[in-house]
This record gives C-alpha cells, sequence and structure tokens, in this order.
C-alpha cells in the first residue's frame, strides 16, 4: 500500500487485540520515526514513556475515564513536554558539540538565539513539538499496518503520578498502539473536502 493508503486505512483504534502484540522491531520503527521529528530549533524538549506493565495501563485506564483502548493496547505511549527548556538548552548544545569547544563556539550565534527565545517561550510551545512527533508516530504505524489512537481525555495529573514522571515533564498526550479488535467496526472515515481545507492564495 501507498503512504496515502496507509493513512486512509488508519483510523482511531477505541479497542485492541490483547492476544497480539507489537513486535520489537517494529517498537523500533515507531521510536525512531519520533526521534527523527523536526521540532522548532531542533531542540526536542520532550520526552516519553513506553509503557507495557499491565498493572500501570490499567491504572492508566482509569484515569482516562476508562476507555479501553488504554488497557488492550499492546504498547502505550505517553508522550511528556519538558518545562526545564534552559536545560534542554543547555543539552542540546552539549550535545550538538560533542564537549568540542571550537565547534561549540561556531553555534555561539545560533546559541544567543535559542537563549533569547526560551525565557519568553509559554509551556504550550513544548507541547506544540510534541504534538508535532505525535503526528509522526501515528503516520510511522499507519505505514506499519499497526492500529494507534491519539489521545487527550485522560487526567494528567494522575498519570504523572502513575508513571512517577518528574515535575520537569508535564503529560501532554498519549498514543496507545497495537492491532485492532476483530469486533469493532469503525465509522467510516469523514474528512472535509480540500476546497474546505485549503486555499491557494498566487
Amino acid at each position: 500500500m501507498s503512504f496515502l493508503s496507509n493513512l486512509e486505512w488508519r483510523y482511531a483504534a477505541k479497542k485492541f487485540d490483547t492476544t497480539k502484540k507489537v513486535s520489537d522491531t517494529d517498537l523500533e520503527k515507531i521510536l525512531e520515526a519520533i526521534r527523527l521529528t523536526p521540532t522548532s530549533f531542533g531542540m526536542q524538549p520532550y520526552h516519553f514513556y513506553i509503557v507495557t506493565n499491565q498493572e500501570k495501563k490499567d491504572a492508566i485506564q482509569a484515569a482516562s475515564w476508562h476507555q479501553p483502548q488504554v488497557g488492550s493496547c499492546s504498547h502505550l505511549i505517553v508522550m511528556c513536554a519538558r518545562n526545564d527548556l534552559m536545560t534542554v538548552k543547555d543539552e542540546y548544545f552539549d550535545a550538538m558539540s560533542g564537549g568540542n569547544e571550537e565547534i561549540r563556539a561556531s553555534l555561539s550565534g545560533f546559541e544567543q538565539m535559542v537563549t533569547g527565545f526560551l525565557p519568553n517561550a509559554s509551556p504550550e510551545w513544548a507541547k506544540k513539538q510534541v504534538y508535532i512527533a505525535q503526528g509522526f508516530a501515528l503516520a510511522a504505524c499507519a505505514e506499519l499496518q499497526i492500529d494507534s489512537c491519539p489521545m487527550e481525555g485522560f487526567d494528567a495529573a494522575v498519570v504523572a503520578k502513575i508513571l512517577e514522571v518528574p515535575s520537569n515533564l508535564d503529560v501532554a498526550v498519549m498514543i496507545p498502539v497495537g492491532y485492532r479488535a476483530v469486533d469493532e467496526h469503525p465509522r467510516p472515515k469523514f474528512r472535509f473536502a480540500k476546497e474546505k481545507v485549503f486555499t491557494a492564495i498566487d
């Protein structure tokens, strides 16, 4: 199937087949797609948890208004935005320069620009980067014919407590992944026509 055909095939699965698990090989492909996600400044101000522990998934399901996709999925990806942005900046430039002072010096103009921006960045800025990663994850799942479901419907504070998420992370969104249950019958996919979505300005 083509990329667009796979996007047409995918939908937000609300119930997964608990007897089928995503392979380690396919999971690594999904995670690599997330890792390669473009972000503002390339900073990747986020951290993600990959949850397979059933007790944890069940607890998170209870904090997600008991939505069945959380407990029945193969893997639950909990996506968090970092709120310690200046620390992220330091880690980013340290890693990019590899500890080489000359390389770090060559990045000084870029680093000064980023340093000037970050104090004015709201927590929503980091969450926007998480949403880009979420889109790449959903597309990667579709390419692999793996089902997924983007989720905002959960109590973020409770999820953070269950996973013992540190204070420098804010739980933003989740993606249960797996294989759709055979008894799930999704509604036909609806999307607005192109004319409704796009405006061409020549």
